[in-house]
C-alpha cells in the first residue's frame, strides 16, 4: 500500500521559511517522479513544484520560483520543499504527489497523493 506523508506545515509569519517533507512507503521510491501541490480555500489544486527521480530535473510554479527549494533523498524516500520569504497568499494545504511518468505540472499526472500538511502565513 503506497503512503505519502506530508509534515512540516505550521502558522508562521510573513518572511519566514518553511521546509515540508513527504515520507513516501509502498513503493520504489526512486522509479517516481514526485511534485508538490497547495490547494487554498476556495480554490482549485495548483502546481507548485516538481523533480525527477534523479533529482536533476526541476520545475516551480512562476510564483514560487527563487523562493523555493524542491529536492529529494532516495535514500531515505523523502521529497523536500524548502519555502522562503513566505507571503500570507502562500496559505495553502500543501499535498505531495508521486508520478511513475515523467516530470509534470498536471496534477492528472499523479497517481498517489498525501493527505497534505497546512501551511499558514500571517501578515
Amino acid at each position: 500500500q503506497v503512503q505519502l506523508v506530508e509534515s512540516g506545515g505550521g502558522l508562521v509569519q510573513a518572511g519566514d521559511s518553511l521546509r515540508l517533507s513527504c515520507a513516501a512507503s509502498g513503493l520504489t521510491f526512486d522509479n517516481y517522479a514526485m511534485g508538490w501541490f497547495r490547494q487554498a480555500p476556495g480554490k482549485e489544486r495548483e502546481f507548485v513544484a516538481f523533480i525527477g527521480r534523479g533529482g536533476t530535473a526541476t520545475g516551480y510554479t512562476d510564483s514560487m520560483k527563487g523562493r523555493s527549494t524542491i529536492s529529494r533523498d532516495n535514500a531515505r524516500n523523502t521529497v523536500y520543499l524548502q519555502m522562503n520569504s513566505l507571503k500570507p497568499e502562500d496559505r495553502a494545504v500543501y499535498y505531495c504527489a508521486a508520478n511513475l511518468r515523467a516530470v509534470s505540472r498536471n496534477r492528472s499526472a499523479y497517481a498517489y497523493w498525501g493527505q497534505g500538511t497546512q501551511v499558514t502565513v500571517s501578515s
